[in-house]
């Protein structure tokens, strides 16, 4: 574009015609195919709001703006949005994605232009919390995403944006207490991922038959019974190595499995859930002490002596490895994924935790989705937690053809919600979830979890006795809570 006398020349790159008018007039000289391509590359690449009121007031820098940039374009395109996501499954393999699968975060970058970023976390869940918490506290920008794993949120919740506002309605779908263990302060302060954590009993459906059993026991004292003829049957066929039910007995860092089987155990019994909601101690009452005892029973009698420092994945073993035990408590996930390649898994049916006088409860665990409240991307971040959801239905909605031999009865109803091809409509007596205290504990429930896990384990190894642990326990609880001493709860889930 040249001044010629007064006048504006405006040469139009693709086309052979000049024109030449005076400022005023040029902007309607262009055509308007490239003038409205034109002015969409202006306003995404300068501020739009001066560009709305300054632009129009003279239509001859008008003129010059849309010839100059006809002519040599803006200069560098933004750069595409990028997420930081704090994934919490990270398992020390850059690019591991245990949340998340890549595949899915590439699919969603495909589709919305927006990179994510995994931040590299510590291996163990403890140090992960230590520096997601270090990140928050600092009102870090970013990471803009968090992975909060259930037992996290009472602590992360108050760095963490309300997401009801953003899905009402997935929310009002989930099941209640699931959804209830990432709500704080009235706040749901994260959006549930897969939940991997749900408790179940895993049976051999070959021995079961072998000794007349046509149903997996849905009780402790059906369990008991069964596992003392199976054990003692396999034995007398020179089967010495046989133990007929494994749990996780050990005081492990890096797991929270021996906290989980107590809180069933107790909550099954009506001896309430450690802590309650309104903050009253619940482990100094004669069904928790009930609940504990038995296990103490069960430990050299169906179950191993070694039991006591078996971790979770001890057990799976002597399940699905050896084949060595008849009943397996486990999660559903290591069911219906990790046990496709073992010894066992043909012959192998899963059920819900068996009752106690009470109820049939299984704990549940997983990870969930929060948005840090000082990102600035939070409209990104909700974009991907939305995508995520999509991807979730997409997945319930596939029919599984599961290669190899499964047999599910009465299993948890939650399982609709995550193993849709579990349930069986109409069928009932399935465990209802039961959360573990980490809302109402907040910061204080890894050192709840701690005391509780060391009072069950020293019942089990028998250093302590039932009343005595505790005695001791709820005093700890209170220590630790900074509560007024209150009276045991001895309501059931």
């Amino acid at each position: 574009m040249a001044k010629r006398a007064g006048a504006t020349v405006v040469e139009v790159k693709g086309s052979h015609a000049v024109y030449t008018a005076q400022p005023g007039a040029v902007a309607a000289l262009i055509p308007l195919s490239i003038r409205i391509r034109t002015m969409i590359r202006v306003m995404r690449c300068a501020d739009w709001r001066w560009f709305a009121s300054h632009l129009f007031r003279d239509l001859g820098m008008a003129a010059v703006l849309l010839s100059a940039f006809l002519s040599s374009g803006c200069g560098k395109p933004a750069p595409p949005v990028t997420i930081t996501f704090f994934d919490s499954d990270f398992r020390g393999v850059p690019g591991d994605h245990r949340m998340i699968p890549d595949a899915d975060l590439q699919e969603f970058t495909r589709e919305t232009g927006i990179r994510v970023n995994d931040l590299p976390t510590p291996e163990d869940n403890g140090s992960k919390l230590v520096l997601a918490m270090d990140l928050l506290r600092s009102g870090a920008p970013s990471p803009d995403l968090y992975g909060v794993d259930m037992i996290w949120a009472g602590a992360m919740g108050e760095y963490l944006i309300d997401l009801q506002p953003y899905f009402a309605s997935e929310i009002s779908s989930q099941d209640r207490d699931f959804i209830e263990s990432y709500r704080v302060q009235g706040k749901v302060v994260a959006m549930p991922e897969q939940p991997l954590g749900v408790q179940v009993l895993v049976y051999r459906t070959d021995l079961l038959a072998k000794y007349g059993y046509k149903t997996p026991p849905r009780t402790w004292d059906e369990l008991e019974k069964m596992a003392a003829r199976i054990q003692a049957g396999e034995r007398a066929q020179g089967k010495k190595d046989f133990w007929s039910f494994v749990w996780a007995g050990a005081i492990a860092t890096d797991s929270e499995q021996l906290t989980m089987e107590g809180l069933e155990w107790q909550a099954a019994e009506g001896g309430g859930h450690i802590i309650e909601s309104d903050g009253k101690i619940s482990v100094n009452n004669a069904n928790v002490i009930r609940a504990w005892e038995r296990a103490a029973h069960w430990v050299g009698w169906i179950s191993p002596s070694s039991v006591v420092s078996y971790t979770a994945t001890d057990a799976e073993n002597k399940f699905w490895v050896s084949g060595e035990a008849a009943f397996l408590l486990s999660h559903a996930i290591v069911y219906e994924i990790f046990a496709d390649d073992k010894p066992f898994r043909d012959q192998a049916g899963v059920t819900s935790v068996p009752a106690g006088k009470s109820a049939r409860v299984a704990t549940i665990g997983g990870y969930a989705l929060g948005i840090s409240r000082f990102s600035a991307h939070r409209a990104e971040a909700v974009q991907l937690i939305q995508f995520l959801l999509r991807k979730q239905v997409e997945f319930r909605s596939s029919t599984r053809k599961p290669g190899r031999k499964v047999e599910y009865f009465e299993v948890p109803p939650v399982m609709r919600e995550i193993y849709p091809w579990w349930y069986k409509p109409g069928e009932s007596g399935g465990s209802e979830i039961v959360s573990r205290p980490s809302a109402v504990a907040g910061s204080n429930y890894e050192a709840v979890s701690k005391a509780y896990t060391h009072a069950l384990h020293s019942v089990v190894t028998r250093e302590s006795t039932a009343p005595a642990a505790a005695v001791a326990l709820e005093n700890e609880l209170v220590r630790i809570m900074g509560n007024d001493r209150a009276q045991p709860g001895t309501g059931s889930h």
